[in-house]
C-alpha cells in the first residue's frame, strides 16, 4: 500500500519549529500493527492516520511505541493537510471521529481552532520518583485521567529542569506537564511536557496537555481566554478559549515535507 505522507510543524508558522507530526491519509483502515510500524518508522512524537467516512474522517494517533487517546498537535496537522491538499473546501469544517469522541477544527484566518474536551486535574499525592526525577520542589501536584501536572515557582525553574529520564519513565502515566506563570507579558503561562513512558522524552508542543492547563490557569487567573508558550527547544504558541466543558485550542501549522510510504 503506497499512500501520501505529509510532515507538518504544528503550533507554529515557522518551519522547523513547533511540533512535527506525520499525517497519513488512507483509503481504508489498515491493521493496528501497520500503523504502529509506520509511526515507529517516522519516529515523531505522533503520526496521524485518517480514513474518510460519510461524515468526516476517522482519526487515530500513534507514538513510536503506543496508540494514544488524544493528541492536539497531530489533529491540528491533520486539519491543516485536509485544507491544504484540497480534501476539504476552505470554509468547510474538519470533523474527526476518535476514541475521545467527535473533534472539530475550523479555520480562523491564519489560525486553526480545535474543539477539544476539557480535561481538568484534581489535587494528587506525587507518586514515588516523580519529583526526584524532575529535581523540583512543587507548589502543587495534580492529576487527570492521563497525566500528572506539576506547578513550579517560576519560568526559570521550569526551563532549568533536566529530568532523570529512566526514573521519570517509571512513573505510571501518559506524561507529566510542568508549568509556571510566564516571565513575559506576551503569555499567561508556560509549560513543558515529558512522556518517556509513551516513547517521547520531551514533546515540543502538546495540544492535549492544554486541555488541562487551560482549565487550571483559567481558574487561577480568572480568565476564559489565554495564550501560552510551550518552552521546549523548538517551542510553540497555543491559544485557549474555555467554553463550558470544552477547550478551543488555537494554533498555526506549516507543511515541511511531502512523500509516500509503503
Amino acid at each position: 500500500m503506497s499512500v501520501p505522507m505529509i510532515v507538518v510543524d504544528a503550533f507554529t508558522a515557522i518551519p522547523f519549529s513547533g511540533n512535527p507530526a506525520a499525517v497519513c491519509i488512507l483509503p481504508e483502515t489498515p491493521s493496528e500493527q501497520w500503523m504502529q510500524d509506520v509511526a515507529r518508522e517516522m519516529n515523531l512524537s505522533e503520526t496521524a492516520f485518517l480514513v474518510r467516512q460519510q461524515y468526516g474522517f476517522d482519526l487515530r494517533w500513534f507514538t513510536p511505541t503506543v496508540e494514544v487517546q488524544l493528541c492536539g498537535h497531530a489533529t491540528l496537522a491533520s486539519a491543516h493537510v485536509l485544507w491544504e491538499e484540497g480534501y476539504l473546501l476552505p470554509g468547510e469544517q474538519a470533523r474527526f471521529h476518535t476514541v475521545s469522541g467527535l473533534l472539530t477544527a475550523n479555520r480562523k484566518g491564519d489560525w486553526i481552532e480545535l474543539d477539544f474536551p476539557s480535561q481538568p486535574e484534581e489535587s494528587a499525592i506525587p507518586p514515588p520518583g516523580l519529583l526526584s526525577s524532575l529535581g523540583v520542589e512543587p507548589e502543587y501536584v495534580g492529576r487527570n485521567r492521563s497525566d500528572y501536572l506539576v506547578l513550579v515557582d517560576s519560568e526559570e525553574t521550569l526551563r532549568e529542569i533536566r529530568p532523570d529520564w529512566a526514573a521519570l519513565g517509571r512513573v505510571e502515566c501518559r506524561g507529566i506537564t510542568v508549568t509556571s506563570r510566564s516571565a513575559s507579558n506576551d503569555y499567561d503561562f508556560v509549560s513543558r511536557f515529558f512522556a518517556p513512558s509513551s516513547g517521547i522524552l520531551e514533546d515540543p508542543v502538546t495540544g492535549s496537555s492544554h486541555c488541562c492547563l487551560g482549565a487550571f490557569w483559567g481558574a487561577r487567573l480568572h480568565k476564559t481566554e489565554l495564550v501560552a508558550y510551550q518552552a521546549s527547544t523548538r517551542g510553540g504558541v497555543v491559544k485557549m478559549k474555555l467554553v463550558g466543558d470544552r477547550v478551543l485550542l488555537g494554533g498555526q501549522a506549516v507543511s515541511v515535507m511531502h512523500g509516500k510510504i509503503g
